[in-house]
């Protein structure tokens, strides 16, 4: 699998900024089929960072309805949290080596 496959995009949210600003740790969407070995490889790689530790968390498919007889189904996904060595270390999303 493709380095550039693996990380999706990076997700932020109130939940995610409060994690990166109490714990140095990121959170980013993966392909499915990735593994912690995958994303910390990727993140190693494209971002010259060192990685601590790497979580994921696979969400669940959740069903949204519109006027009470159609429904909507948002398929499930991968999201890894991703915590740098060094507590000075941050990724610059800008700049993808």
């Amino acid at each position: 699998m493709s380095l550039y496959n693996i990380l999706k995009k990076p997700i932020f949210t109130e939940k995610a900024s409060s994690a990166e600003l109490l714990k140095n740790c990121y959170v980013f969407q993966v392909a499915t089929s990735a593994t912690k070995i995958d994303v910390k490889k990727a993140i190693m790689e494209m971002y010259w960072v060192k990685v601590a530790s790497v979580n994921i968390v696979n969400t669940i498919e959740k069903y949204k309805y519109w006027r009470k007889w159609i429904q909507y189904k948002r398929r499930p996904w991968k999201k890894a949290y991703v915590t740098l060595e060094d507590k000075k270390a941050k990724i610059d999303f800008t700049i993808i080596k």
